[in-house]
């Protein structure tokens, strides 16, 4: 089973990503750390990303995903996925599980405001929110992204 924890910078996709993977007794990936270098510079000074950008970013997540499910691995990866193609890409013929963490703008601005050493800043937000499609419910469980973590783990776990 595969595990999709999804939503804008801010929303707490590697902290939810991380407990779930702990609940569950299986590996976590940090989506982000599978952006190619010239990405991260972008991002690190205020300019988005384009659909060519995520292209290969898309593709090294993917590879990941297929992985695991060939070895029958469970894994939860953190991953924006801001689109529906996008989210189609990831998961075209696996089994993923998808769980929007859905966040005010006005919570998700201030939790990146506060964040320290991170390439994403909160200017970088508006762009993400324009560029987000959100799920429905029938394609994701979508979750507050202001409940504490463990609520939101319960949530998953209750889910599936």
């Amino acid at each position: 089973m595969i595990y999709s924890v999804m939503g804008v910078s801010g929303a707490g996709k590697t902290t939810v990503g991380r407990a779930l993977a702990q609940a569950l007794g299986c590996d976590f990936l940090e989506g982000d750390s599978l952006h190619p270098p010239a990405n991260v510079d972008k991002m690190a000074h205020g300019i988005p990303l384009d659909d060519a950008d995520r292209a290969p970013w898309l593709a090294a997540i993917r590879l990941r995903l297929e992985a695991a499910a060939r070895a029958g691995q469970t894994l939860v990866v953190a991953c924006s996925a801001l689109k529906q193609r996008y989210r189609d890409q990831l998961d075209h013929g696996l089994d993923v599980r998808w769980v929007y963490l859905r966040g005010d703008p006005a919570m998700l601005h201030e939790r990146l405001q506060e964040r320290q050493g991170h390439y994403m800043k909160a200017n970088m937000l508006a762009s993400q929110l324009a560029d987000l499609e959100e799920p429905s419910p029938r394609s994701a469980l979508i979750v507050d992204a202001a409940l504490p973590v463990p609520s939101i783990v319960a949530q998953v776990l209750a889910s599936h």
